[in-house]
């Protein structure tokens, strides 16, 4: 039997092979661009956050979809490279694997164009396994959300931590699935959606934690992460690392692997927010989005240095 700090986090959701570009200039019009520099990889939230937790020393299971085409196969052989088990990954007969044209500009800053074949990223008609008490937390993004909610009741039926990475996606999504979490951690378009309303970060911490009445974390970028304990109170704030930035694809991806890693450790939530951060802004140091996840001795020196030095 696998003791409780064995068992690994179920990543649920998006696997995408990634083509990303460097190009200089990009957001100031239309025109021909030469890419600076260039990198193919899987990635997507879900694979991205594994990659992260495995990076750091946990154990990562991936619940994604492919199709039956030579990029799926490639991309279940470059996260199994990681360290991450691919034993659920579904395999669709006739489906296409999703795939995703990035530029990141000279800023850091990036556009990304996603094509989700909705053969593929059909919802599936049961759970991967039965039992999910083998698993220390479950963690969901948005971009399959029929096996998103399927995995969030089960993690929650058997115990376990449920946590939604809530970023942007259609609002209907966004309720169904937040009200299933038992930790909803939302970047900042996500949770003014989840809201309704244009929020600031503190305003939309509180507003979904007197509805839901779980953890919450909105992330804001540069400025740091909000947050709030189940039984609510204060809005608390733990500021980021800074950085050179390089290249934010997957930062928050890097987070969401990272926090999920933390509380499994059984690291107070503060502690897991800045843990994830540190990982998050390094991250931030390197191209090639989940390419750049870190390891955990450089992810706690950063930590020490920020928020202990």
């Amino acid at each position: 039997m696998t003791s409780d700090s064995q068992k690994p986090i179920l990543f649920v959701g998006a696997l995408t092979e990634d083509s990303i570009f460097r190009v200089s200039g990009f957001s100031s019009g239309s025109g021909k661009f030469i890419a600076e520099r260039a990198t193919r990889n899987a990635a997507g939230m879900a694979s991205s956050a594994a990659t992260a937790a495995a990076r750091i020393g946990g154990k990562a299971t991936l619940w994604a979809s492919v199709g039956d085409d030579a990029s799926g196969k490639e991309l279940i052989k470059d996260l199994q490279s990681e360290g991450v088990d691919c034993g659920l990954v579904r395999t669709v007969i006739g489906g296409k694997s999703a795939r995703a044209i990035i530029i990141v500009d000279e800023t850091g800053e990036r556009w990304i164009v996603v094509d989700y074949d909705p053969v593929t990223q059909s919802s599936p008609e049961g759970l991967p396994t039965n039992d999910f008490s083998q698993f220390k937390a479950v963690m969901c993004d948005v971009r399959w959300p029929g096996a998103a909610a399927l995995a969030l009741d089960a993690a929650r039926d058997a115990g376990a931590m449920a946590i939604l990475d809530a970023d942007v996606a259609p609002r209907d999504v966004l309720l169904d699935l937040a009200k299933r979490a038992t930790h909803l951690i939302a970047s900042e378009p996500g949770a003014s959606l989840l809201c309704d309303r244009k929020s600031s970060p503190e305003n939309a911490v509180t507003a979904l934690n007197d509805r839901y009445g779980v953890v919450v974390c909105v992330t804001a970028g540069g400025d740091g992460t909000y947050w709030c304990p189940a039984q609510g109170g204060p809005v608390r704030h733990v500021a980021g690392p800074k950085v050179e930035v390089v290249d934010t694809l997957a930062a928050g991806d890097i987070f969401h692997g990272a926090i999920a890693q933390a509380l499994c450790e059984g690291q107070p939530m503060e502690d897991a927010i800045r843990f994830a951060s540190s990982a998050a802004a390094l991250k931030c140091t390197v191209f090639g989005g989940r390419l750049g996840a870190p390891g955990r001795a450089e992810t706690i020196k950063l930590m020490e240095e920020t928020y202990h030095g």
